[in-house]
């Protein structure tokens, strides 16, 4: 999955019937295959970026391409991990996990060992029978997770997916992100808060200036790829470069 930003702008209507400008001319070129991770401060732009990779919004003005067609409407191959998890309070846990394997008409017994093999990936074995008003925060994020994991797409949109997570149990599904990513080769899009996550998850990290969302920085990042990666000095340095650009974004 390509995906190509040209020259986008999102404005939202005001209380006030003026126009919010979220995105000001955004440009961004995503390779197959290629994981990146979004970073920038809070009302920059970053979750209105997923909902029109989403296909969930259209841009006031440039365009969203994916594989060379204009992006006008959701695609199957997309899987969207919301901030608010997105689960549906009526349904279990496994309901919940396996709802875009239904969607997509996924026979059992596929089904259901996918997932269960996602929920076994998350940690939530055990809790197929609860309701997400049954589990912790951080147990929702983890359902949400799932759910996508179940799915076979060729991109991945994550919004802070890890953020109810605490220290721990945040990088060992950092390890699972990277390790599901290793194993299908999808496309993926992460928006983060954390300058760490970005680092060992972005093989380009983008870096946002405060709104209008615009694009200040894009690093590198080729060393990315392993567990051991967060032990390297290279990621320390990394981060710092990734901190400076930030610093040197807020400034402009």
């Amino acid at each position: 999955m390509n995906l190509s930003f040209s020259h986008v702008t999102v404005d939202y209507p005001a209380t006030d019937g003026t126009l919010l400008r979220a995105l000001d001319d955004f440009s961004l070129d995503v390779a197959e295959g290629e994981p990146v991770a979004i970073i920038g401060p809070s009302g920059c732009g970053k979750s209105t970026l997923l909902r029109l990779t989403a296909g969930l919004m259209s841009p006031t003005s440039g365009q969203v391409m994916a594989d060379g067609a204009e992006l006008r409407e959701p695609r199957k191959a997309t899987a969207y991990i919301l901030q608010d998890f997105g689960l549906l309070p009526w349904k279990n846990v496994y309901a919940n996990a396996e709802l875009g394997l239904r969607i997509h008409k996924v026979a059992e017994p596929e089904r259901g060992e996918r997932t269960r093999a996602a929920l076994e990936a998350v940690g939530l074995s055990g809790f197929e029978h609860s309701f997400p008003n049954q589990l912790s925060g951080g147990m929702q994020q983890r359902l949400a997770l799932a759910r996508a994991m179940a799915l076979d797409v060729d991109l991945l949109l994550m919004d802070e997916p890890l953020s109810a997570l605490d220290a721990l149990l945040r990088e060992e599904l950092q390890n699972t992100l990277l390790n599901l990513w290793q194993q299908r080769g999808h496309s993926q899009i992460l928006v983060t808060h954390s300058i760490e996550e970005a680092v060992f998850l972005g093989r380009r990290i983008v870096v946002m200036a405060p709104r209008p969302g615009r694009v200040v920085a894009q690093i590198s990042n080729p060393e990315m790829g392993s567990v051991e990666y967060r032990n390297d000095p290279l990621f320390f340095d990394r981060c710092r470069q990734v901190r400076a650009a930030l610093a040197e974004g807020g400034e402009r």
